[in-house]
């Protein structure tokens, strides 16, 4: 189910920083997330396959590294509403 899918590539805090990542940038590497979220390449990697695997992010070979990008463009689109609703619950 797309909702379904949807829950679980948002469920996980790490997931969910990926996407947010993506969303501010174009295309990243794993290293890069990696650095960014403080996490070992190989957990990274994890969370950007089920991602794939669910069919929000892709990614282009570029030697020696994949870059990812967000594959459902509205993802941006879930973000900016995220973003806000976040703000004002911490206003809370």
């Amino acid at each position: 189910m797309p909702d379904e899918k949807l829950a679980r590539a948002i469920r996980s805090r790490i997931r969910r920083d990926i996407l947010h990542m993506l969303y501010h940038e174009k295309k990243i590497s794993v290293h890069e997330i990696a650095e960014e979220l403080n996490l070992s390449e190989s957990s990274a990697s994890k969370h950007l396959k089920l991602l794939y695997d669910l069919g929000f992010v892709n990614f282009e070979n570029k030697p020696p590294e994949k870059l990812y990008f967000l594959k459902i463009e509205e993802i941006r689109d879930l973000f900016k509403i995220y973003d806000k609703i976040v703000k004002k619950l911490s206003r809370n």
